[in-house]
């Protein structure tokens, strides 16, 4: 959620010292699951103009941590009533959230 970021990074970088966060390029594997997200992570809360992204922590070449900024992808999972998002906004979340259960289940994309 919005907000949460500078927490997130401080608790992240406790736990993982070693390790930083790399943006996820919009061809990475995740993206490439049952669904084709050719920009990456979508846009689901629009309450800005930034541009959503996606980061990892990574061990040994398989994404162990991710992290969602700029995108809120709850809220298009939630009842359409709760925030008003159009149909097309809302499956656009749950096509990402999609990917990434059959990501985590598949140990690192395999469909």
């Amino acid at each position: 959620n919005y907000g949460l970021d500078e927490s997130f990074r401080r608790e992240i970088a406790a736990i993982f010292p070693d390790r930083e966060l790399a943006e996820l390029p919009p061809d990475h594997p995740v993206f490439r699951g049952l669904y084709t997200l050719e920009d990456g992570l979508p846009k689901i809360h629009e309450h800005d103009g930034e541009r959503p992204q996606a980061f990892g922590l990574f061990e040994d070449g398989r994404l162990m941590v991710f992290y969602s900024y700029e995108s809120d992808l709850g809220d298009g999972w939630e009842d359409p009533d709760v925030h008003d998002d159009a149909p097309e906004i809302r499956e656009a979340a749950l096509r990402m959230g999609v990917n990434l259960f059959l990501y985590v289940l598949g140990g690192g994309g395999a469909r």
